[in-house]
């Protein structure tokens, strides 16, 4: 099969719970549930990309084989957020008889999350009353945002994001498998633009492959649309050296050759705020104002305006050090 056939995220994904990574002490417990097949409902929480949904699908085929479809029903809760979903689809296979095997059945809710607080009282009901015949595995980026009757009901495994030494060894995986050639900094790229999301590193890989048998790191900062590391740093340097005129150029590159928004720059100051070399003081001051402006950035203030006034700021206490 052509490697365009099919995206790399399904190609990769594991099919049992044993090619998992990064999550050894999940992947256990749900081994030891699949063992002794009995289980209680459980919320998965943690960010986006580190293998909440690949775990709940893997660890209901290591349950039911060939029975999967009659035993697994999978929604997803943002596309199917409303109180009609769970009193209709949710509740109507949580009802249906369990399987001649004995096993019960399972409900995955991915981006649980998402759901309406009136959706999640009436899942909260449907829990409750099917509890002898069905299990619900939700999945969320923020557990917290599920109402706590449900939380109760469940156990909580909390998903970390995956470490460098893990992203390397599936970078290479798929490198051996595709029969290319991913150089040290490209590998850093990748580990840097996917910030833990596994998911993320496999999509921006698969686009900079598309052309080339060699991956580099310009083929990643351009797919994923983000900066280097070294011109968000030149830029918040010139910026706390008093000179706004190169701050500002450097803005322009980010904005204009990769087409970065005014969240997405703040994200990448963020991340590189502490890796300044200048004093402390001055580091609290960037990160405050980087929360400042990102608050009116997201309620609606015009980026490039945002982004300059920022910038004129931090200029301001340059010229003042």
């Amino acid at each position: 099969m052509n490697t365009l056939d099919r995206p790399w995220t399904e190609k990769y994904r594991p099919s049992n719970l044993g090619d998992v990574m990064g999550q050894e002490a999940i992947v256990d417990k749900l081994k030891a549930f699949v063992k002794a097949k009995n289980f209680p409902s459980m919320i998965f929480g943690g960010p986006a990309g580190v293998g909440k949904t690949t775990s709940a699908i893997a660890m209901a085929r290591e349950l039911y084989g060939e029975q999967i479809n009659e035993a697994f029903l999978e929604l997803n809760a943002s596309d199917a957020r409303g109180i009609d979903v769970i009193r209709g689809r949710v509740k109507e296979f949580a009802r249906t008889v369990a399987l001649s095997s004995g096993l019960v059945k399972i409900i995955f809710l991915d981006e649980a999350d998402a759901l309406t607080s009136e959706a999640q009282h009436a899942l909260r009901r449907t829990m409750e009353r099917y509890s002898s015949t069905t299990r619900f595995i939700l999945s969320a980026n923020y557990a917290s945002k599920i109402i706590e009757p449900i939380q109760s009901r469940c156990v909580v495994l909390r998903f970390k994001p995956l470490k460098e030494e893990e992203m390397k060894r599936y970078i290479e995986r798929i490198a051996g498998s595709e029969g290319i050639k991913v150089d040290d900094k490209a590998v850093e790229a990748l580990i840097y633009v996917s910030e833990g999301d596994l998911r993320k590193l496999t999509n921006v890989m698969q686009g900079a492959a598309v052309s080339e048998k060699e991956v580099t790191d310009k083929a990643i900062y351009d797919i994923a649309s983000k900066a280097r590391p070294k011109e968000i740093v030149a830029m918040l340097r010139f910026a706390l050296s008093g000179d706004f005129v190169k701050a500002r150029n450097e803005l322009n590159t980010l904005t204009l050759s990769y087409g970065m928004s005014g969240e997405d720059i703040l994200l990448q100051c963020y991340r590189e705020a502490l890796n300044l070399a200048v004093e402390d003081k001055a580091k609290l001051k960037l990160i405050s104002m980087i929360g400042d402006y990102n608050y009116r950035i997201v309620e609606g203030a015009n980026d490039r305006i945002q982004l300059e006034a920022m910038l004129a700021n931090l200029a301001l206490i340059g010229s003042k050090a």
